[in-house]
Order: C-alpha cells, then structure tokens, then sequence
C-alpha cells in the first residue's frame, strides 16, 4: 500500500469518535485472526508430550502383561 493511502487511512481513523474506533478495532482483530488461523498449518510434532502424566507411574511390564492376558479372553 502507497504511503499515501496509509496516510489517508490513518487520518480518517483519527477523524472517527472513540466508540467508532473501537468498533473498529475489534473488526480488524477478528479479520487478523480468520486470516491468520486460515494460513496456520500444524505439524504432528506439536503433540509430542501430551497426555506424558498418564503414564508417568504406570509399570510398563505389567500394563503389556495385563493387555496380553486380556487377548486370550
């Protein structure tokens, strides 16, 4: 955007009463956000270590043995 059309712009916000201004500002947030959750891409590596405090005390030894078992009825 040209200089002068941010300059533009910026000069009609300041020319809006406050309660217009925050009206707008909450549109532009909610704008930035849409966009910026549409771009985001995610990556299997953000789950690594979650859900980690479920097996913190568990015996692994046992927990297969016990899953074992229940395979034969």
């Amino acid at each position: 955007m040209p200089e002068t059309d941010y300059n533009h712009i910026i000069s009609e916000i300041k020319s809006l009463n406050l309660s217009d201004q925050l009206q707008l500002l909450e549109k532009m947030a909610t704008l930035i956000r849409k966009n910026a959750n549409k771009n985001k891409k995610h990556s299997i590596l953000e789950l690594e270590g979650k859900g980690k405090h479920i097996w913190e005390d568990l015996n692994v030894k046992e927990y297969i043995n016990k899953e074992r078992e229940s395979w034969n009825g």
